[in-house]
């Protein structure tokens, strides 16, 4: 009975998961309308997303799961942008974001010789980035990254440790170029 029980929930939770994706992916297939940017936003905040004003999502964006997502005013998520919030991310007001960016807050759990990489469970790390920031297009920020007041970050950058304030970044793995003047 209880196997059942539990096969059941599983099937549920399967079920709603893809629901979700099925939604996400027509909703955030829409234009950059204004109207549809809110209805983007309030989709988000039924998730538990803090969502600021003029937040404005090209299509393809994908926001995995929208937990732990805090986004300020005037953020612009370019065309095909990846965001996985459960380990937190926060983007702080006037910050864009490039084509085909990603920005992951937890990572895969490596078990120990004998485990399965399968059953290795996740690690959360989240992710700040701080006002005024421009993320060039195809960029990666990995777990537990803090990216600072007014950074740049340089187009194809994998961002694996934290970006100071005013720092243009760069490179694979992103490496101080220079600071803005």
């Amino acid at each position: 009975m209880k196997r059942d029980m539990n096969k059941s929930k599983g099937m549920l939770h399967r079920f709603l998961v893809v629901s979700y994706e099925t939604i996400m992916s027509v909703l955030f297939s829409l234009p950059r309308y204004a109207m549809f940017n809110y209805v983007k936003a309030q989709f988000l905040r039924l998730r538990g997303a803090k969502v600021g004003k003029n937040v404005i999502f090209y299509p393809g964006v994908w926001i995995e799961s929208g937990r732990n997502l805090i986004v300020g005013d005037n953020v612009d998520f370019a065309l095909d942008v990846f965001v996985g919030s459960d380990g937190g991310v926060t983007i702080g007001d006037r910050t864009l974001i490039g084509y085909r960016t990603q920005i992951l807050s937890r990572n895969h759990e490596i078990p120990n010789k004998l485990g399965r990489i399968f059953d290795g469970g996740k690690v959360p790390r989240p992710v700040i980035i701080h006002n005024d920031v421009w993320i060039g297009a195809n960029c990666i920020i990995l777990p537990g990254v803090t990216v600072g007041e007014g950074s740049v970050v340089g187009a194809g950058s994998i961002v694996t440790k934290n970006v100071g304030p005013f720092s243009i970044v760069a490179g694979n793995p992103a490496k101080l170029i220079r600071y803005r003047s």
